[in-house]
């Protein structure tokens, strides 16, 4: 199993050397896809990002993000979505959006991306986040605890059959089920991100 690191992942825009290595992975990953411009605005524009490594040896094996969000509890007649401008109500759930999951393909089916998010929960847990949602295949994060997170709404519409992947999980058993719509920051509001 590679050692779980925190950083340097965690804070701050991505050196040069870092910005190389999580797009090369992303790239052998995610051959059809291309969320690494994403991973790059989260880690330039998101105070407070949780994003953590998976080392095997000197080669990097895998890579998780955690965006801090907030429930916005709806009011009695639904906004299609909350007013990005607006500071969080006092009525606001802290929370976490689990994306994106990576882990290179000659390292996958070990258990990198369970401990990835282990550590990425103990993290949260650390900071007070008690909420975490994800939208992703329900048999692989429904073993790590995700049910469908019907009484929360994503920030944007999406597909129908995608509602069941749409999922949260509660850090804190003593906790309510969140109620609300998930308020994200800049880089999660573009609608394709939540298309087909």
């Amino acid at each position: 199993m590679p050692q779980i690191e925190t950083g340097p992942f965690e804070q701050g825009p991505l050196t040069p050397v870092e910005a190389a290595e999580l797009e090369a992975l992303y790239a052998a990953a995610f051959p059809e896809e291309d969320p690494f411009p994403l991973v790059r605005r989260l880690h330039e524009e998101v105070p407070d990002l949780v994003s953590l490594k998976a080392m095997a040896g000197e080669t990097l094996a895998g890579h998780i993000i955690f965006t801090p969000c907030t429930i916005e509890v709806l009011p009695q007649v639904r906004r299609p979505k909350p007013d990005p401008d607006a500071a969080p109500s006092s009525q606001a759930t802290p929370a976490a959006l689990l994306a994106p999951l990576c882990v290179a393909p000659e390292h996958q089916r070990q258990g990198i991306g369970s401990a990835l998010i282990r550590a990425g929960h103990d993290k949260l847990r650390s900071m007070g986040t008690t909420h975490v949602l994800v939208l992703g295949d329900p048999a692989y994060y429904g073993r790590h605890g995700f049910a469908p997170g019907s009484n929360v709404e994503p920030p944007c519409p999406l597909p129908e059959h995608w509602r069941e992947a749409w999922q949260w999980l509660t850090l804190d058993p003593s906790r309510p089920e969140p109620n609300g719509i998930l308020s994200v920051p800049a880089p999660w509001r573009d609608p394709a991100l939540w298309a087909e």
